[in-house]
């Protein structure tokens, strides 16, 4: 028994269908100009007359300012510091996943964290995540890797850690065993 969908594929969308269905993906959450213009290539016929479609609903679209990478990528930006208190690494690459210009993100980043103190962030991210101080090298590998996970600095992981009373031998341990992945997010 199959659940995939009907066999029968989906019609292709006229421009004035396409910007209902653009105003309904609107209505439903804030989009960037390139997630807005992959979903809506999804509906159209692949050729150069269903690109000319989307191009222009997304014209008219940003015309009328109902879509703006630039607003968009503040308010993203706003809600993961301020809900999630994740570090500015991660922030980025979300944005970059959502196609947002890394010059844009890094303009709305470099504002929005311009007056945040890292390491008060990172302490808020380990609350709000209900972890603790660890017991052992294993936790303390773990905490650290939460951490570079949720985009913040090693300068400041190291910090916690420090604070933590961590003995220095395992912190020298994992700066070794985790070099390599840590410079995959710079």
């Amino acid at each position: 028994m199959s659940f995939s969908r009907s066999r029968n594929p989906r019609a292709f969308l006229d421009e004035a269908a396409l910007h209902e269905y653009a105003l309904r993906l609107l209505g439903q959450q804030m989009r960037s100009v390139a997630d807005l213009r992959r979903k809506l290539r999804t509906r159209v016929e692949p050729e150069e007359s269903g690109i000319a479609k989307v191009e222009a609903v997304l014209g008219r679209l940003q015309e009328y300012r109902l879509v703006d990478d630039a607003a968009y990528a503040d308010n993203f930006v706003q809600m993961r510091q301020q809900n999630q208190k994740l570090g500015p690494r991660r922030v980025r690459n979300d944005l970059a996943v959502k196609g947002v210009s890394q010059q844009l993100a890094a303009e709305v980043i470099e504002t929005r964290y311009a007056e945040i103190n890292e390491e008060t962030l990172a302490r808020q991210h380990l609350e709000r995540k209900r972890i603790r101080k660890p017991e052992n090298e294993k936790e303390t590998a773990r905490v650290m890797r939460r951490l570079v996970t949720a985009g913040f600095s090693t300068g400041v992981i190291y910090k916690i850690l420090r604070q933590w009373e961590i003995p220095e031998e395992s912190l020298t341990a994992l700066a070794n065993a985790d070099e390599e992945p840590l410079a995959e997010l710079d």
